[in-house]
């Protein structure tokens, strides 16, 4: 029996595809041997460990990658509920400033400025399953509002 069965969470969609994003990401399978626990650990930082990290400093890959997973697995939902292409356009400064956007067709679902991105991370996995459901509640209600464009 696996870790992963301890917390009901990682059996969520969310929380599967963010696995499957994460080890995606891990070309060189440096990761191979982490329980799916101690892999989506990584996007949990705690107010006293935020406060350790500067405020300003610059952004190294692993971050970059979180967010990439997290974006990314927020769009295969979108694709997996609405049936169509959902397509994540990051831009980021190497200070850790810039947006995110998601579309479907020619539709924008989500459209994020993002700051202290070498701060990213959540307080729990609660608080990011709950953050995607927000974003992920979102898109589709826009999606269904323009489905014409969306299937553009």
């Amino acid at each position: 029996m696996s870790n992963t069965t301890a917390d009901p969470i990682l059996e969520t969609d969310f929380m599967k595809e963010m696995v499957r994003q994460m080890r995606a990401l891990d070309t060189f399978g440096t990761r191979d041997g982490q329980s799916d626990e101690a892999l989506l650990s990584q996007f949990v930082i705690t107010p006293e460990k935020r406060k350790e990290i500067p405020l300003v400093a610059d952004m190294d890959r692993a971050t970059l990658a979180r967010v990439n997973a997290f974006y990314n697995a927020v769009a295969v939902l979108i694709e997996k509920e609405c049936g169509r292409m959902a397509t994540v356009m990051l831009s980021l400064n190497g200070e850790g400033f810039g947006r995110v956007i998601i579309s479907v067709g020619k539709l924008l679902v989500v459209d994020k400025t993002l700051r202290d991105v070498h701060r990213f991370g959540f307080d729990s996995l609660s608080k990011m399953k709950t953050e995607a459901d927000k974003l992920l509640s979102v898109a589709l209600n826009i999606v269904g509002d323009h489905p014409d464009v969306a299937g553009m």
